[in-house]
């Protein structure tokens, strides 16, 4: 009689955890299908980048230019999808420059030319030259001295043809953050020299006599800042106000939470 009041009892028992164990499950599926209708974009907007964006960046990494490299880690995948040249500031001038997760776009594009240029295809451009960035309105100004003697703007070509391996990327490093032609040039390198174009001579049309001296006139005005006529280049915008590593971020940390809650309920079903 007493092991028929076991039996049952540890049947009761059996039949109670395997209860518990169903709802268990049912309650993990459903977070888990509301996990995904949470968050349905997140899995399909971070496309993987190309390989030769891979192997441009392993080669980025062995030649130490990890800082370059996280900034291309934080920048959309589908942005550099066509040919492309990397000028790359080492991590020393990048650990100096001040940059918003909001303007990494911007600066990677201030910091690439759209074409595979070896060092050897920039050797032919001659100093006072121009070559199109990237980013549409800025030129980066040729002053060029030989192989240690060759600058973009204000920095120098440092390390040429560091990614060599894919076919559509090129890079090469540089000692410094790229700044505007027309900017001041800083840093502690002997940077290329400050060249002016003087304007062409008036021209004088012969005459067979000599004229009377004209009338002594006014002087002209000064010429002040609101009338000069040199350009002010337009203003940097940023191009993203929130960029795929802010909204991983977010993503991370709801499923965080929604794990610890998973785990609360499966302790509390376990102490009852």
């Amino acid at each position: 009689m007493i092991n028929k009041v076991k039996l049952m009892m540890f049947i009761t028992y059996i039949t109670h955890i395997v209860k518990r164990i169903h709802s268990i499950v049912l309650t993990v599926a459903m977070m888990i299908m509301l996990s995904s209708s949470l968050f349905p974009a997140a899995a399909y907007s971070h496309p993987s980048r190309n390989q030769d964006v891979l192997g441009a960046i392993a080669e980025m990494q062995k030649a130490n230019y990890f800082t370059f490299v996280m900034l291309i880690n934080m920048a959309p995948p589908d942005l550099f999808q066509g040919n492309f040249t990397f000028l790359m500031p080492n991590d020393r001038a990048l650990s100096t420059a001040i940059l918003p997760n909001s303007d990494v776009v911007n600066f990677l594009l201030c910091h690439s030319i759209p074409s595979t240029l070896l060092f050897e295809h920039l050797q032919h451009f001659p100093t006072g030259s121009f070559i199109p960035s990237s980013k549409p309105d800025l030129m980066l100004r040729v002053t060029n001295h030989g192989r240690r003697q060759f600058f973009l703007n204000n920095s120098r070509l440092i390390s040429p043809n560091i990614c060599t391996t894919g076919s559509s990327i090129r890079c090469h490093g540089i000692d410094g953050v790229l700044l505007p032609a027309t900017s001041t040039m800083t840093g502690d390198h002997s940077g290329p020299p400050h060249v002016t174009i003087a304007p062409p001579p008036p021209y004088i049309t012969p005459v067979g006599k000599a004229l009377p001296p004209a009338a002594p006139s006014e002087p002209a005005p000064p010429v002040t800042s609101s009338n000069d006529p040199t350009p002010t280049p337009p203003p940097v915008t940023d191009s993203y106000e929130i960029n795929n590593a802010q909204r991983w971020s977010f993503v991370s940390s709801m499923r965080e939470r929604i794990i610890f809650g998973l785990m609360s309920f499966l302790v509390s079903m376990y102490v009852i």
